[in-house]
């Protein structure tokens, strides 16, 4: 069976369903209302061709380079996901290991469950650090702060989220209530996977947004805490406050959630170094385009004047080739990082990082190139993708 050897990432989300509570498993699979964009970002991926060339010399293909300053063994990235200390024990730390052991950046959540500090004491610097602009400022200076301490240097600022999105299946699952119905429907989930309760139920604990808890110290439960977060989130944010933003962080700042050139071009005069094109994972408003269609336009837009990453729907190696040709630096991924660790820990993700970078590697070679840097649109074959309506298009 696949998932008792997992391969793809298909794979390890079958396994990591099979051992979380399923309002923890739906919550990382799921998107906004009918989740028409999250099979769009899978599906334009799919639809991007590539150019198989022969009989080229692709001895020694090097799939290093740098994203944002920052040496990685390939252009990808673990984006931050919210609530990821319950897929594993302490799971953002099991991450953070495994991708410094394959040489790619961590993105810690702000609303993750390990604390920044947590992350700095085990050893996994640098990380970036993803926040969003809270209706409180002083309290996202003091995250500032206590990233910049931390030893961040890489600020992923999220914009698409003035408002959660309508997550029909959290909504099903109770996730967030407090009625006694949603209540009993989780402690149901729970009495299904007791091999999570004794691991991470009751060893992985505490089970708060582990960076917030000092801004919300009389919260004793992530309900409290998501309650607290979703009347922070602020609908009234416009660009002056990325300057604000801008003149608060010394390091790098990437903003992420752009799905529109002249967006883009607005993140590069407010300083940005880098933008990452994404529809939050489908997330956020269903029925907009899929990332892999929006990436060429927005490439065009910023030039050379910022880094271009992109998210959504990356499910392998060779997406990442796709996204490298379509004129991305780099790809971010959640989704995959995530059902690896739920469906094995640091190892698994470890493992599932390197057979990315095997198959990065494997395609670059078919593909007739050495470098990182070598990979263009001569990459991609034209006339398939022209007849498919793909993003080259």
């Amino acid at each position: 069976m696949a998932w008792r050897f997992p391969v793809t990432a298909h794979d390890y989300s079958r396994l990591a369903a099979s051992r979380l509570p399923r309002f923890l498993s739906d919550y990382v699979d799921g998107g906004a209302g009918d989740e028409q964009t999250l099979r769009a970002n899978d599906a334009a991926w799919a639809a991007v061709t590539l150019c198989q060339r022969v009989l080229v010399d692709v001895d020694g293909v090097d799939t290093t380079t740098t994203l944002v300053g920052q040496s990685c063994a390939m252009p990808l990235a673990l984006a931050p996901v919210g609530l990821a200390g319950m897929m594993a024990r302490r799971g953002e730390v099991q991450a953070a290991r495994a991708a410094r052991a394959v040489g790619v950046p961590f993105t810690l959540s702000t609303v993750g469950i390990c604390p920044l500090e947590e992350l700095h004491a085990a050893g996994v610097d640098p990380v970036w650090f993803q926040l969003y602009m809270l209706r409180d400022r002083g309290i996202v200076q003091a995250l500032l702060q206590r990233a910049w301490a931390a030893g961040c240097r890489t600020l992923v600022f999220t914009v698409d989220l003035p408002l959660p999105g309508m997550r029909h299946r959290d909504t099903r699952n109770g996730l967030g209530a407090g009625s006694v119905r949603a209540r009993m429907l989780k402690i149901i989930d729970l009495l299904s996977r007791p091999g999570w309760v004794r691991d991470v139920g009751l060893r992985g604990k505490p089970h708060v947004f582990g960076s917030l808890a000092q801004q919300v110290p009389g919260a004793r439960d992530l309900d409290a805490f998501k309650a607290w977060v979703d009347s922070q989130f602020d609908p009234s944010v416009t660009w002056a406050d990325i300057d604000w933003l801008r003149a608060q962080w010394p390091g790098t700042l990437l903003l992420k959630g752009i799905l529109d050139a002249d967006d883009a071009r607005a993140a590069v005069r407010c300083g940005a170094q880098g933008l990452v094109v994404s529809n939050h994972g489908g997330r956020q408003l269903d029925g907009v385009a899929a990332t892999a269609n929006k990436l060429p336009c927005i490439v065009e837009a910023v030039g050379t004047q910022a880094e271009v990453l992109v998210d959504g729907g990356i499910r392998s190696g060779v997406d990442v080739l796709r996204a490298l040709a379509l004129g991305a630096n780099g790809v971010l991924i959640g989704r995959p990082w995530v059902w690896a660790l739920a469906a094995g820990g640091e190892q698994a993700l470890a493992d599932m990082l390197a057979r990315w970078r095997r198959e990065l590697r494997l395609a670059m070679t078919m593909a007739g190139v050495r470098r990182i840097a070598d990979i263009d649109a001569g990459v991609l074959d034209v006339s398939s993708n022209t007849d498919n309506g793909s993003a080259t298009t």
